[in-house]
């Protein structure tokens, strides 16, 4: 903090500046302390962060590829007479819905883990942020067992939030699925379109979008900081979402552009080293002979292709999963040290004496 030059106007004296136990001062935050605290936090924690990041996914990806193969272990027989039939005959339902079921039964089991791994993750930026700004350290340890025991507050917080703004999305899809029958009925009952009044059609659904989709982003942000109440007072996920709606309320368009400014940097980061390791992961493919008879070689190419993707999945899911929700613990701190007057108790509970007033306003004595 910087003060004027010159001594202090009416002999009052400046205030000390804020303590700064962890990673951000302990005070109203701006834009810049919210995106250094949160890279300050990530430096701090980053092994706890991605061993946590690599054993909630890893563990997702062998549950959906043992679904996998046990699907395929059960109905794996039924693709040659569905997909390997001579030209010209069909094959029988009999054969198809076999294969249908147990697809439409790994990908519910796959949406379930991907959502409970998300939740796990939502739940540990909080855990993480929480230490951070105390200047306290965790490990993997402690940080797996407290994003456990609320995992499934965070969980329900988000299928709420998820089927709050399922229902802008619902409008709008039968909206436009209404508008597209109407005009092949139309189409139908007419053979002449050409007077333009089916232009009408991409206009209304293109108006419905518009009217749609601020109710949509008003209840994103208006519920962001549900995962990190969750967590950081052990609340419930209605009661975490009401907490989250009462900091929002007063602050919406300054949580909505951190936000916003969040999402997009993190998914143009993820997108751009996601495209940087596709081409790497081209060049062994590049240096095969496809027309030769070496199955090792094209095997070993495949196999570091395939590392390549693992690896840059994860990775860009690192960034997508830990960034935003450490951000908005962040914003969620710095919202209560606004409306709540938060930061004598945190400096507390860093062990901070905390200076009262003096009688002519300025910062008395520490105790």
């Amino acid at each position: 903090m910087t003060f004027p030059p010159g001594p202090p106007p009416y002999g009052y004296g400046y205030p000390p500046p804020p303590p700064r136990p962890g990673v951000i001062p302990l005070a109203p935050l701006g834009l810049g302390a919210i995106l250094s605290g949160t890279f300050a936090a990530f430096g701090r924690h980053w092994k706890q962060l991605l061993g946590f990041t690599a054993a909630v996914y890893g563990t997702a990806i062998l549950v959906v590829g043992a679904a996998i193969g046990i699907a395929f272990v059960a109905v794996g027989d039924l693709f040659p007479p569905v997909f390997d039939l001579p030209s010209g005959e069909e094959p029988r339902w009999d054969d198809v819905q076999p294969l249908i079921v147990a697809f439409v039964l790994v990908w519910i089991l796959a949406m379930i883990t991907m959502v409970c791994a998300n939740a796990l993750m939502a739940a540990a930026c909080p855990a993480v942020i929480q230490e951070a700004v105390l200047g306290r350290p965790t490990t993997f340890g402690a940080l797996w067992r407290r994003s456990w025991s609320r995992m499934p507050a965070v969980l329900g917080t988000v299928l709420l939030t998820s089927l709050a703004l399922a229902i802008p999305f619902v409008i709008l899809i039968a909206g436009m699925v209404g508008m597209f029958l109407a005009l092949f009925a139309a189409s139908n009952t007419s053979s002449d379109i050409t007077d333009g009044n089916w232009l009408l059609v991409p206009a209304l659904a293109f108006l419905l979008a518009l009217l749609v989709t601020p109710l949509a982003l008003w209840i994103w942000v208006k519920f962001s900081l549900a995962p990190a109440a969750a967590v950081m007072e052990g609340q419930g996920a209605i009661a975490s979402m009401r907490r989250s709606s009462t900091l929002i309320r007063g602050f919406w368009w300054r949580s909505f552009g951190i936000l916003l400014l969040v999402a997009i940097a993190t998914t143009f980061v993820s997108w751009v080293i996601q495209q940087m390791l596709s081409l790497l992961s081209a060049a062994p493919l590049a240096a095969i002979d496809f027309t030769g008879d070496d199955a090792t070689a094209v095997i070993a190419a495949f196999a570091v292709v395939l590392a390549f993707l693992v690896v840059g999945q994860l990775v860009s899911q690192l960034v997508v999963s830990v960034f935003p929700p450490l951000v908005a613990a962040l914003l969620y701190v710095d919202l209560r040290i606004r409306k709540e007057n938060l930061a004598p108790d945190l400096a507390r509970a860093a062990g901070i004496t905390v200076p009262e007033p003096g009688p002519r306003g300025d910062w008395g004595r520490q105790h």
